[in-house]
């Protein structure tokens, strides 16, 4: 729901893409939304992203500047917001990123420390580096 729900931004920090949710993404962007997020270096990546982001357009929307993406090299906590609501998933015992469960709310409080901690994790990243991915 927070991409569907997105008219102004949508913002992540993942450490793995699903090849499901690209779609919509871009669907958003299209109609107006900003993009930005930052991957792990070692990001799980589907097969077939490549081919689908060519499919979609995803180069044309970066060369715009709707898109924008940065590189980390590892990330633990992951974090999706748009500008009405957020989520973020903390990571597991052993320090990797666990997908299973999650906190998500609209409240503005939660959303404030989310943004807060997406700018934490964009301006102590790297440039992105589409080579470092492995399909």
């Amino acid at each position: 729901s927070i991409y569907k729900n997105a008219d102004e931004f949508i913002y992540e920090v993942l450490s793995e893409v699903p090849l499901d949710l690209i779609e919509p993404i871009v669907n958003r962007v299209k109609k107006g939304a900003h993009f930005m997020y930052v991957f792990s270096e070692s990001a799980v990546v589907p097969k077939g992203r490549k081919e689908l982001l060519k499919k979609l357009g995803f180069d044309k929307l970066i060369e715009k500047g709707l898109v924008e993406r940065k590189m980390k090299k590892n990330v633990q906590t992951v974090v999706v917001l748009n500008e009405k609501e957020a989520c973020v998933m903390f990571p597991n015992t052993e320090g990797e990123s666990d997908l299973s469960e999650m906190f998500y709310s609209s409240d503005p409080m939660f959303h404030e420390w989310c943004i807060d901690y997406f700018r934490y994790c964009w301006y102590g990243s790297d440039v992105f580096k589409e080579s470092k991915l492995k399909e």
